[in-house]
């Protein structure tokens, strides 16, 4: 049953059914937790034996076999002391998942932390921790077969750029401009293009030929927590996947550069921040090399992800988020072209 802003929340019997599963020692108490996903109902456990953060994951039992992969991931980090909250297992076996019914519930340790705050030593510890992240799973290997699939060179984001075009005339149908509408397939048809081209540069010079192994998937600020500007936790591994480590480098260097602004996107920055690129690839490189032509690839990389993430929406809905879709493609074609024009100054960031 969803809350009055529209998260789902557990009934009081389902909660003890489930709880009964935990040693836990005495609970002092239980306060609702409305954070992430509105369909997954969170609760924070305060109990004898520790602070827990305590879910039911979203879907149902048939996803059983993607829990157990990410689970796999977050345990075998949590033995080489990575930072991220650690799984507890239930009384019966141990098991990090605790299955009833149709429904998927865990529980993990709650870990206090503050936001991001733009900081470049904040930024650099970023880097740092997603280059542990591949370094520590470099060899690592699964009883579960990943998804491969990422915003590279994808025929999915070709698709959803031309259904944008169709959205975007929808919500601007008021509007019966001619000069609209032909802005509409101008911008579409630009993104489109820089898109395929950017795909064409990174893989001339041979990603499509380097080592995939597992990566996180959406390495951004909102995923981590910090502690006087260190990295204290990691947290939602449910985009994890095998790829080419560079596609997940690109985003994160992407996510901690990036510029944004409170109005219309159209006005934002059309530069990224270079400061916190460059603490970012710097925090990543001290501890996971990063080869001459993966840095030379990353400003692509950073078009073809823009790109990517604002297609499907916009597709969808004609919008992103609460923003108007033909202001936010504005901003993206200005951001694109920005990162082509500066590619070569942006991949001297670790001279």
């Amino acid at each position: 049953m969803p809350d009055s802003d529209g998260y789902a929340t557990f009934e009081a019997k389902e909660l003890a059914i489930c709880l009964s599963h935990y040693d836990l020692g005495i609970i002092h108490s239980i306060t609702e937790f409305p954070h992430g996903s509105r369909r997954a109902p969170k609760v924070i456990i305060e109990c004898e034996n520790g602070k827990f953060l305590f879910k039911r994951r979203t879907g149902s039992k048939k996803r059983v076999k993607k829990v157990a992969f990410t689970h796999q991931i977050q345990l075998a980090l949590a033995e080489q002391n990575f930072p991220l909250p650690h799984l507890l297992g239930i009384k019966e076996d141990n098991n990090s998942m605790l299955i009833l019914g149709e429904d998927i519930y865990e529980m993990q340790e709650f870990i206090a932390g503050s936001k991001y705050d733009g900081s470049m030593e904040s930024t650099k510890q970023s880097g740092h921790a997603l280059g542990l992240y591949h370094k520590l799973l470099e060899n690592f290997e699964s009883d579960f077969k990943p998804l491969t699939a990422s915003y590279h060179n994808s025929k999915a984001i070709h698709q959803a750029l031309q259904a944008a075009k169709e959205s975007l005339r929808k919500n601007n149908s008021d509007a019966d401009s001619t000069t609209l509408a032909e802005e509409i397939d101008d911008i579409v048809n630009y993104l489109g293009e820089t898109y395929k081209n950017s795909a064409q540069s990174c893989n001339q010079l041979g990603l499509n030929e380097w080592p995939s192994q597992i990566v996180h998937g959406d390495w951004h600020p909102g995923n981590m927590l910090f502690r006087d500007k260190l990295v204290t936790a990691v947290i939602d591994y449910d985009t994890a996947r095998l790829q080419p480590r560079v596609i997940d480098l690109a985003n994160g260097a992407l996510q901690f550069s990036i510029i944004g602004g409170r109005d219309d996107p159209s006005k934002w920055p059309c530069h990224l921040d270079q400061e916190r690129f460059m603490h970012f690839l710097k925090g990543y490189d001290s501890v996971n090399v990063i080869t001459v032509d993966e840095l030379k690839s990353i400003p692509y990389l950073m078009c073809e992800g823009i790109i990517a993430e604002s297609a499907i929406p916009i597709a969808t809905t004609g919008k992103f988020g609460k923003y108007d879709g033909m202001s936010f493609f504005r901003m993206i074609r200005n951001k694109t072209s920005w990162i082509l024009e500066n590619a070569g100054q942006l991949c001297s960031a670790l001279d």
